[in-house]
């Protein structure tokens, strides 16, 4: 059996003239994890539009694509395409799973929710001339997982081709997150069996690695005694963390002494108020400096999210974020506008109010304000989100940032990894058009390498006039704005 199995471009990716670093980071370990249960005889393919241009002259009997929202209109292009050749087209993943009538248009079957069930049935069927038109997910389990086909992937085409996941979905359940609608049904988060993870990891070359899963640490006792497993192995990787995790005593330490040297934290916004309409209650309560100051102290460098455009933020919320971020040392932002998915709690409360202005989904981007603001109009709601990417990334913010750093090395990387990732654009499009980009690990790796130190900072002369602490009262999995991108900054 001939097997083709797509990831199509987000729109903003298929531009001819720009190709951001963002989008060949990761390689498409869902499609190589489903690929795994293939037979050794059948023949199989995975292209990422991404990285590469799609060959469509081949002639496959079976067609897997995976949609996320602002790559549906590309993904049911292509299903269309190889449809009227006579290919079996299958379509899955988050877009199809909270729309699934709008994909079953284009499709021989959909998948709702995880497909590491669903997707064995669906081959049973397949060779066998019955295939149904929807599977959806039955057991939520990562028991016997065959090893993820990473035969199939293109290392030498991404900056960090060592991916890995080794849970599903995340603990919390926010307004704005997709994970209740892909879930739906059955457990919302669940991990592997520590044993499989390990032997996983150890399967991978190479020093640096970056965990995908939503919330690594979600499930404490999981985390620890993965962590306990990888320390000797001598890597250097990077991960995802909600605030919690990070003040949470023990576990933080566990993780940096095998080898954690960069951190995503969901902080999203700093106001209480948000916090309680989108319902991320473990945010509240948590005292923000300090969770950077605790990673800083363990030599930890922040990625920090955070998110325009909730009901309680006005005009203001641009200025107020980027210093608070600069003035806390955050090595690195990722700013995203709220973005009402289909399926989420969110987008049903904004359709219910009529604040949803277009259902264009190339614009659901986290980029493009999709829905009237509260208390801005969406044309101020964009300019400040590009604003505050401009401001935080400038040079004179980075260095003030780095100032904070007491010691030189720390204020050289800090300056270093920032610097590469934003300042550097036509220089990163040149290595990833000459195909090159995977040249740029040891980099990479030599500034995570030399994070290990504490990356103290000093006591700032004046505090910041937003409260330390995010009072009062009770997520979004830290990916959930941009899966394709998992937190990298733009």
């Amino acid at each position: 059996m001939r097997v083709k199995m797509i990831l199509p471009a987000l729109t903003e990716a298929r531009s001819p003239y720009w190709r951001p670093i963002k989008y060949s980071l990761f390689p498409p370990l869902g499609l190589a994890t489903l690929a795994a249960y293939l037979r050794p005889e059948d023949e199989v393919t995975i292209q990422d539009e991404h990285v590469e241009p799609l060959d469509l002259d081949d002639d496959p009997d079976l067609v897997a694509i995976q949609v996320y929202i602002t790559s549906a209109y590309r993904a049911y292009e292509l299903a269309d395409r190889y449809r009227a050749r006579g290919a079996f087209v299958a379509l899955g993943g988050l877009h199809p799973t909270s729309l699934p009538h709008e994909a079953a248009a284009h499709a021989d079957a959909i998948f709702i929710g995880p497909a590491e069930e669903s997707w064995p049935r669906f081959l049973e069927d397949f060779r066998a001339g019955h295939p149904a038109k929807v599977y959806r997910s039955r057991v939520r389990t990562l028991a016997g997982l065959p090893p993820v086909r990473r035969d199939l992937i293109k290392r030498h085409l991404y900056l960090v081709p060592n991916s890995i996941v080794v849970s599903r979905g995340c603990p919390h359940s926010c307004d704005f997150c997709y994970k209740d609608s892909f879930f739906q049904g059955g457990k919302s988060f669940y991990t592997q069996a520590v044993d499989d993870a390990l032997a996983e990891i150890e399967r991978l070359p190479g020093r640096h690695l970056y965990f995908l899963d939503d919330h690594l640490f979600g499930d404490p006792r999981f985390a620890g005694a993965l962590f306990d497993g990888m320390r000797g192995m001598g890597k250097l990787w990077q991960a995802a963390g909600t605030v919690r995790s990070v003040l949470a005593p023990g576990l933080m330490e566990k993780a940096v002494a095998c080898g954690l040297r960069s951190l995503f934290v969901g902080f999203e916004t700093l106001k209480p108020a948000n916090l309680r309409a989108q319902h991320k209650v473990h945010n509240l309560g948590q005292d923000y400096a300090a969770a950077v100051r605790r990673l800083h102290d363990l030599g930890v460098m922040v990625n920090a999210s955070l998110v325009f455009g909730m009901d309680d933020d006005d005009e203001s919320v641009f200025e107020r974020t980027v210093a608070w971020a600069i003035e806390q040392g955050i090595e690195t932002a990722t700013y995203h506008i709220l973005t009402p998915y289909p399926g989420t709690a969110l987008y049903r409360r904004l359709a219910a109010e009529g604040r949803i202005t277009t259902s264009n989904w190339d614009l659901y981007d986290t980029r493009h304000a999709v829905y009237r603001p509260a208390k801005m109009s969406a044309r101020a709601l964009e300019a400040g989100y590009r604003q505050a990417y401009r401001d935080f990334y400038r040079w004179g913010s980075i260095l003030r940032a780095a100032s904070t750093k007491d010691r030189w090395d720390g204020w050289l990387r800090h300056v270093a990894y920032t610097g590469a990732w934003k300042k550097f654009e036509p220089l990163w499009d040149w290595v990833i058009r000459a195909k090159r980009v995977s040249r740029m690990l040891p980099l990479l790796e030599a500034v995570l390498a030399g994070v290990g130190r504490p990356l103290r900072v000093k006591p700032t002369a004046q505090p910041t006039r937003y409260p330390r602490r995010v009072q009062s009262i009770r997520p979004l999995p830290d990916c959930a704005h941009d899966p394709g991108a998992h937190g990298q900054p733009d």
